[in-house]
Protein backbone atom coordinates (compact mmCIF):
# COMPACT_ATOMS: atom_id res chain seq x y z
CA UNK A 1 0.00 0.00 0.00
CA UNK A 2 1.38 3.24 -1.35
CA UNK A 3 2.21 5.79 1.25
CA UNK A 4 0.31 9.32 0.65
CA UNK A 5 2.74 12.12 0.38
CA UNK A 6 2.48 15.45 2.53
CA UNK A 7 3.89 18.73 1.00
CA UNK A 8 5.32 21.01 3.47
CA UNK A 9 3.03 24.42 2.45
CA UNK A 10 6.06 26.68 3.90
CA UNK A 11 8.12 24.69 1.25
CA UNK A 12 6.13 25.43 -1.90
CA UNK A 13 5.86 29.14 -0.76
CA UNK A 14 9.82 29.29 -0.20
CA UNK A 15 10.13 27.78 -3.82
CA UNK A 16 7.67 30.59 -5.25
CA UNK A 17 9.29 33.31 -3.55
CA UNK A 18 12.69 32.25 -5.17
CA UNK A 19 11.51 31.25 -8.26
CA UNK A 20 10.18 34.85 -8.16
CA UNK A 21 13.12 36.41 -7.36
CA UNK A 22 14.85 34.91 -10.61
CA UNK A 23 12.47 35.93 -12.87
CA UNK A 24 12.82 39.70 -11.40
CA UNK A 25 16.00 39.91 -11.58
CA UNK A 26 16.82 38.12 -15.12
CA UNK A 27 13.84 41.09 -16.17
CA UNK A 28 16.04 43.43 -14.72
CA UNK A 29 19.09 42.44 -16.53
CA UNK A 30 17.26 42.61 -19.70
CA UNK A 31 15.93 46.08 -18.98
CA UNK A 32 19.14 47.58 -18.01
CA UNK A 33 20.95 46.07 -21.41
CA UNK A 34 18.27 47.64 -23.40
CA UNK A 35 18.40 51.06 -21.03
CA UNK A 36 22.49 51.36 -20.92
CA UNK A 37 22.55 53.11 -24.24
CA UNK A 38 20.44 56.04 -24.01
CA UNK A 39 21.60 56.03 -20.45
CA UNK A 40 25.15 56.40 -21.54
CA UNK A 41 23.62 59.36 -24.51
CA UNK A 42 21.96 61.03 -21.78
CA UNK A 43 25.15 61.21 -19.42
CA UNK A 44 27.85 62.67 -22.46
CA UNK A 45 24.65 65.09 -23.25
CA UNK A 46 24.88 66.39 -20.04
CA UNK A 47 28.47 66.09 -19.42
CA UNK A 48 30.41 66.25 -22.20
CA UNK A 49 32.16 63.16 -21.91
CA UNK A 50 32.95 61.41 -25.31
CA UNK A 51 33.18 64.95 -27.16
CA UNK A 52 29.71 65.12 -26.76
CA UNK A 53 28.53 69.24 -26.87
CA UNK A 54 27.45 69.81 -23.47
CA UNK A 55 24.13 71.55 -22.98
CA UNK A 56 24.27 75.09 -20.90
CA UNK A 57 22.01 74.93 -18.23
CA UNK A 58 21.18 78.83 -18.57
CA UNK A 59 19.63 79.92 -21.37
CA UNK A 60 20.46 83.69 -22.69
CA UNK A 61 18.43 83.55 -26.40
CA UNK A 62 14.60 84.86 -25.31
CA UNK A 63 13.50 82.10 -27.25
CA UNK A 64 14.37 78.75 -28.90
CA UNK A 65 12.96 78.17 -32.21
CA UNK A 66 12.03 74.49 -33.45
CA UNK A 67 14.39 74.83 -36.03
CA UNK A 68 18.27 73.20 -36.65
CA UNK A 69 21.48 74.62 -37.70
CA UNK A 70 24.82 73.09 -37.06
CA UNK A 71 27.83 74.36 -36.23
CA UNK A 72 31.44 73.35 -37.05
CA UNK A 73 34.14 73.57 -35.20
CA UNK A 74 37.83 73.97 -36.92
CA UNK A 75 41.22 75.12 -35.09
CA UNK A 76 44.64 76.30 -36.69
CA UNK A 77 47.87 77.53 -35.65
CA UNK A 78 49.88 79.94 -36.49
CA UNK A 79 53.83 79.90 -35.50
CA UNK A 80 52.78 78.29 -32.15
CA UNK A 81 53.90 74.89 -31.41
CA UNK A 82 51.01 73.54 -30.27
CA UNK A 83 48.46 71.14 -30.68
CA UNK A 84 45.53 72.93 -31.35
CA UNK A 85 41.91 71.28 -31.79
CA UNK A 86 38.04 70.87 -31.22
CA UNK A 87 36.76 67.88 -29.05
CA UNK A 88 33.93 67.64 -31.17
CA UNK A 89 34.05 69.09 -35.24
CA UNK A 90 30.38 69.83 -35.20
CA UNK A 91 27.09 70.06 -33.06
CA UNK A 92 23.43 70.02 -34.61
CA UNK A 93 21.54 72.66 -32.30
CA UNK A 94 18.25 74.48 -32.01
CA UNK A 95 18.28 77.88 -32.95
CA UNK A 96 18.34 80.01 -29.74
CA UNK A 97 19.72 77.06 -27.93
CA UNK A 98 22.93 77.62 -25.26
CA UNK A 99 25.35 75.07 -25.61
CA UNK A 100 29.31 74.41 -24.40
CA UNK A 101 31.84 73.12 -26.58
CA UNK A 102 35.50 72.31 -25.61
CA UNK A 103 38.63 72.96 -27.83
CA UNK A 104 42.09 71.08 -26.49
CA UNK A 105 45.69 72.51 -26.68
CA UNK A 106 48.82 70.86 -25.58
CA UNK A 107 52.51 72.67 -25.78
CA UNK A 108 54.57 70.64 -27.80
CA UNK A 109 57.59 72.48 -27.56
CA UNK A 110 60.29 72.15 -24.57
CA UNK A 111 59.77 75.32 -22.86
CA UNK A 112 56.52 77.71 -21.77
CA UNK A 113 55.41 78.66 -25.05
CA UNK A 114 52.07 81.96 -24.74
CA UNK A 115 49.60 82.04 -27.08
CA UNK A 116 46.20 84.09 -28.23
CA UNK A 117 42.94 82.61 -30.21
CA UNK A 118 41.28 84.61 -32.33
CA UNK A 119 37.85 83.76 -34.25
CA UNK A 120 36.25 84.17 -37.24
CA UNK A 121 32.40 82.83 -38.29
CA UNK A 122 32.02 81.74 -41.32
CA UNK A 123 29.13 82.67 -43.52
CA UNK A 124 30.21 86.38 -42.81
CA UNK A 125 27.02 87.54 -42.65
CA UNK A 126 25.84 85.51 -40.01
CA UNK A 127 28.62 86.59 -37.62
CA UNK A 128 26.68 89.19 -35.68
CA UNK A 129 24.39 86.64 -34.52
CA UNK A 130 26.38 83.81 -33.38
CA UNK A 131 26.89 84.88 -29.65
CA UNK A 132 29.40 83.86 -27.37
CA UNK A 133 28.86 84.29 -24.05
CA UNK A 134 32.18 82.49 -23.17
CA UNK A 135 35.03 82.21 -24.82
CA UNK A 136 39.12 82.24 -24.75
CA UNK A 137 39.74 84.08 -27.71
CA UNK A 138 42.05 87.50 -27.25
CA UNK A 139 42.96 85.75 -23.89
CA UNK A 140 46.86 85.09 -23.46
CA UNK A 141 47.61 81.83 -22.27
CA UNK A 142 50.82 80.37 -21.53
CA UNK A 143 51.64 76.81 -21.22
CA UNK A 144 54.57 74.61 -19.53
CA UNK A 145 56.41 72.33 -21.91
CA UNK A 146 53.87 69.24 -22.58
CA UNK A 147 50.87 70.89 -21.08
CA UNK A 148 47.52 70.41 -22.34
CA UNK A 149 44.49 72.54 -21.47
CA UNK A 150 40.91 72.35 -21.70
CA UNK A 151 39.21 75.94 -23.34
CA UNK A 152 35.68 75.63 -23.55
CA UNK A 153 33.51 78.20 -25.22
CA UNK A 154 29.68 79.09 -24.26
CA UNK A 155 27.69 79.95 -27.59
CA UNK A 156 24.43 80.65 -29.22
CA UNK A 157 22.75 81.25 -32.58
CA UNK A 158 20.23 84.71 -32.01
CA UNK A 159 16.41 83.61 -33.17
CA UNK A 160 16.65 86.74 -35.28
CA UNK A 161 18.76 85.31 -38.06
CA UNK A 162 16.03 83.60 -39.53
CA UNK A 163 14.65 87.24 -40.16
CA UNK A 164 17.66 88.21 -42.68
CA UNK A 165 16.37 86.85 -46.55
CA UNK A 166 20.12 86.00 -47.27
CA UNK A 167 20.19 83.34 -43.87
CA UNK A 168 16.56 82.51 -43.54
CA UNK A 169 18.10 79.30 -45.38
CA UNK A 170 21.10 78.64 -43.40
CA UNK A 171 22.19 75.12 -42.51
CA UNK A 172 25.47 75.10 -41.41
CA UNK A 173 27.88 78.00 -39.33
CA UNK A 174 31.58 77.02 -39.18
CA UNK A 175 33.61 78.88 -35.86
CA UNK A 176 36.95 78.77 -36.36
CA UNK A 177 40.24 79.82 -34.16
CA UNK A 178 43.65 80.68 -34.80
CA UNK A 179 46.15 80.51 -32.26
CA UNK A 180 49.17 82.97 -32.60
CA UNK A 181 51.76 83.55 -30.42
CA UNK A 182 52.00 86.57 -27.84
CA UNK A 183 55.01 88.79 -28.63
CA UNK A 184 56.80 87.94 -25.63
CA UNK A 185 58.01 84.74 -27.40
CA UNK A 186 61.49 83.88 -28.30
CA UNK A 187 61.71 82.88 -31.80
CA UNK A 188 60.66 79.30 -31.62
CA UNK A 189 63.21 78.29 -34.25
CA UNK A 190 65.90 77.78 -31.00
CA UNK A 191 64.43 74.68 -29.40
CA UNK A 192 62.69 71.35 -30.32
CA UNK A 193 59.58 69.73 -29.35
CA UNK A 194 59.01 68.60 -25.37
CA UNK A 195 58.06 64.71 -24.95
CA UNK A 196 56.23 65.08 -22.25
CA UNK A 197 52.45 65.08 -21.21
CA UNK A 198 51.02 66.73 -18.34
CA UNK A 199 47.04 66.73 -18.67
CA UNK A 200 46.06 69.95 -16.60
CA UNK A 201 42.26 70.20 -15.58
CA UNK A 202 39.23 72.53 -17.31
CA UNK A 203 40.13 76.19 -16.48
CA UNK A 204 36.78 77.44 -17.70
CA UNK A 205 36.46 79.69 -14.35
CA UNK A 206 40.02 81.41 -15.53
CA UNK A 207 39.21 81.83 -19.25
CA UNK A 208 38.02 85.20 -20.78
CA UNK A 209 35.26 86.00 -23.04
Amino acid sequence: MARETVTDPTKKNTNRVVAGVCIAFFGGMIGMAYAAVPLYTMFCQATGYGGTVKRATQQYADRVLDRDITVRFDANTAGVPWEFQPVARSVTIKIGETVQAHFSTTNKFDRPFAGRATFNVQPELAGPYFNKVECFCFTDTTLKPGESLDMPVVFYVDPDIVNVPELKDLKTITLSYTMFPVDKNKPVASSAPAQSTNKVPNTEASLGG
